[in-house]
């Protein structure tokens, strides 16, 4: 029990004193899973109105397989890019792989259907509640996709920041295509469980504490955002 308390102690000092080691991992961290957020946004985003809006035939399948994909293990995501990436995968020469290119994309491949399927939803919901608008003033669905888009902006936000919250806290896909090499491609999830396994807890610690104030930080602000979301809507 003292030990555990010592090695809190030293965490709050890492996060505090704003250690190197410690600062260094946190933003490549954050510019790996914000650059995939952004990305998986401008695919998922578009994607999820498409499917709420336009009528196309394997439209169901597509909604089926958004849906399932949410559900994606983040290691057969990892794996699905490793087998890419790899020097005998399609995408072998370009030697993105064990690079934060190749975490980026991996993070990309889980975000991008959470993305979709809740944008379908709110998108679906708003063309629900203003469809005959759309189609008596004769706007062509694509313009109908981007006004609803732009009119779901605040309840979209909610959509994002899941993908946000989803992107910081994955480990399994990043380690399998990224390796985890000091100064390279360690981030806040391969660090604790690298650093655990070396009964460094006092590094283990403090990221876990930046990482738990950034889970509460994303689910904060998603709250905030659902209810403006609702004020707008009023």
């Amino acid at each position: 029990m003292h030990d555990i308390a010592a090695a809190l102690v030293a965490a709050w000092q890492l996060v505090l004193s704003g250690d190197p080691t410690l600062v260094g991992i946190v933003s490549l961290s954050l510019s790996i899973s914000l650059t995939a957020v952004l990305f998986a946004s401008a695919l998922g985003l578009p994607l999820g109105a498409a499917l709420a809006v336009l009528r196309f035939r394997g439209r169901n399948a597509g909604i089926v397989i958004v849906n399932a994909l949410m559900g994606l293990p983040p290691v057969v995501a990892g794996l699905f890019v490793y087998v890419l990436l790899s020097r005998s995968g399609p995408l072998g020469n370009l030697g993105l792989l064990f690079t934060p290119a190749a975490m980026v994309i991996a993070q990309t491949v889980l975000v991008t259907p959470i993305v979709a399927a809740i944008a379908r939803q709110i998108v679906e919901d708003l063309w629900g509640e203003y469809g005959e608008l759309y189609i008596f003033d004769g706007v062509g669905r694509v313009r109908t996709v981007c006004s609803l888009l732009w009119l779901g902006r605040f309840s979209l936000l909610t959509a994002v920041l899941a993908g946000v919250g989803r992107a910081v806290a994955e480990v399994g896909a990043i380690l399998i295509v990224g390796g985890n090499i000091a100064g390279v491609t360690r981030t806040m999830t391969t660090a604790i469980a690298l650093e655990t396994s070396r009964g460094d807890l006092a590094l283990a610690l403090g990221l876990g504490i930046i990482l738990l104030a950034l889970i509460l930080a994303v689910n904060a602000t998603a709250h905030f955002a659902g209810g403006a979301a609702r004020r707008a809507a009023a």
